[in-house]
């Protein structure tokens, strides 16, 4: 599958924001003063309008808000909560069997009714249509779905999967109408027919329009009647001028850590701008190819592991904006350990890394290209793995330097094997330690790395995925936490903090920015 990645949000200088206070639009924008709801302004894009086919964060907030799903994950919450339906919940013994009863009444927005047939409809659809860059992965437990009459949904599994609400609780559970999406291919006329809390009244290719569902029934009591998104394309520059020039109320997401600092430190005193921080589950590796000649070897990696520095990483390119990550499962999941600070320490150890490349039988200097791309997962990347190298070469143990291709490039010399040390990020799908181990070290795996462990993909993962009590997990995910920490496939480097800069007119931003990665429109009042 495609990864879900983007960068942390960092967003605007202090002095950014005094537009914030004008009302003037800019010579080509609207200003956000003349616009009943709140305004956002974000770097990413939205691919997909059509449910099976965007796997993307910018996708997945159109899911959010236009499309109900059975479950959902409520505001500040980890747990799948019921949407759509009234009651989901497994049967028998052994996850496999999946139970839900819709509400009463539900309508799409055009006025269709919802019923058991449209939800079989959906799940069928994403499976059938499998696009490369749609979640139809993030389903593939399901045996099929039967529909006993127009209220009931039960899945069959083909495997237990305790996880399964938290997957249908995300944007790939999203409900659509059968009769208005073909079964075997997808929508592109960009329009939408959902159930969710807000209509797509337009959607293009610098704006798209977002007003309450008259017809929404579900857990949401939305706090305005229109959302505004405005898309900047990774355009940093045209972001920070559309909040200068009072075209937007919000920038969220991808300008420079050092701006969202300068807010944090006083800031938005001046400007009545404030920077407004969330939790987040974002990551971001450094990932080896385990049959590359120089860091397919173990020593080569262990070396590399006690040189790191990522307080330093941290506060010297991302100005605070992240925090130090010392696994693979991050800090809020069930499950997280420490196993790499445990290992290899907080601090660079040189006498460390040359014994371990001594028990290589290796005496010079490592020669290592680090290769990364310059947007996708965030602005400050080439600067980070600029940082990494000036840190091995300083032990000189390594002579390290950076490249960077573009994303199409990238992605696809990894396929080929050319990359042996690179980065890849993650955003995750669902807040649940399955979402940050299965994709990466279960069969297949999307780092594309060549790592493979039997105890991992045959016993821990199916093992954890059978438990539908989750915090009986910790003890199998800190085992496999530990054995990453020791074969090294990857070394975690940093865990995203969560903003966004808002106007002194609006509020309920924060519970937009919590773990879940639910960015709820319907929580933001603009006063």
């Amino acid at each position: 599958m495609n990864m879900r990645t983007q960068w942390p949000a960092p967003l605007l200088a202090a002095g950014l924001a005094a537009g914030l206070l004008t009302g003037c639009g800019t010579e080509t924008g609207t200003s956000a003063e003349d616009v009943d709801g709140p305004v956002m302004g974000m770097s990413d894009d939205v691919l997909a309008t059509d449910p099976a086919s965007g796997y993307d964060p910018g996708s997945w907030l159109l899911f959010n808000n236009v499309f109900q799903s059975l479950l959902s994950f409520p505001k500040g919450g980890t747990e799948p909560q019921p949407e759509a339906a009234k009651g989901c919940a497994f049967e028998g013994s052994g996850a496999k069997v999946f139970k839900c009863t819709l509400r009463d009444g539900l309508t799409f927005s055009n006025g269709h009714s919802l019923t058991s047939k449209d939800v079989k409809f959906s799940f069928d659809r994403v499976k059938n249509i499998k696009a490369d860059d749609g979640p139809a992965v993030m389903l593939s437990s399901i045996d099929h779905i039967e529909t006993p009459d127009a209220k009931t949904v039960v899945f069959k599994l083909k495997v237990p999967d305790a996880t399964f609400p938290s997957k249908i609780a995300s944007g790939a559970g999203s409900i659509v109408d059968h009769r208005e999406y073909d079964f075997d291919r997808l929508r592109t006329d960009n329009k939408a027919a959902g159930s969710g809390v807000y209509t797509l009244e337009s959607f293009g290719e610098n704006e798209s329009v977002f007003k309450v569902n008259p017809k929404y029934k579900g857990t949401a009591r939305p706090k305005n009647d229109t959302m505004t998104l405005k898309f900047f394309h990774d355009d940093r520059n045209k972001l920070k001028e559309a909040l200068l020039g009072g075209e937007i109320d919000i920038a969220y997401r991808g300008l420079a850590a050092a701006d969202i600092a300068d807010i944090d430190k006083g800031g938005s005193d001046e400007t009545k701008a404030e920077a407004v921080e969330g939790s987040s589950a974002q990551v971001q590796h450094l990932v080896f190819n385990m049959k590359d000649p120089v860091v397919g070897k173990l020593g080569v990696r262990k070396a590399i592991a006690y040189l790191l520095d990522r307080d330093a990483l941290v506060n010297k390119v991302l100005k605070g904006t992240a925090t130090p990550l010392y696994s693979i499962v991050p800090s809020g999941i069930t499950g997280h350990n420490t196993a790499f600070f445990d290992t290899y320490g907080p601090r660079p150890q040189r006498d460390k890394a040359v014994k371990a490349l001594r028990d290589e039988g290796i005496q010079d200097k490592v020669k290592l290209t680090l290769w990364a791309t310059p947007a996708r997962y965030g602005p400050t990347t080439v600067q980070e793995f600029e940082e990494m190298a000036k840190q091995l070469n300083a032990s000189g143990l390594f002579a390290a330097d950076v490249k960077t291709v573009p994303i199409e490039q990238y992605e696809k010399d990894i396929k080929a094997g050319k990359y042996g040390v690179y980065v890849k990020g993650w955003v995750p799908d669902y807040p649940d330690p399955d979402n940050f181990t299965q994709p990466f070290f279960g069969k297949g795996n999307v780092l594309l790395n060549n790592y493979v462990n039997k105890t991992i993909t045959e016993q821990i993962i199916p093992g954890t995925s059978a438990l539908s009590e989750r915090g009986a997990t910790e003890d199998q995910f800190g085992k496999l936490q530990d054995k990453v920490a020791e074969e090294l496939p990857v070394v975690p480097l940093w865990q995203a903090k969560q903003y966004a800069v808002v106007g002194e007119q609006i509020s309920g931003i924060e519970w937009c920015l919590d773990a879940s990665t639910v960015f709820r429109f319907w929580e933001i009042a603009k006063s």
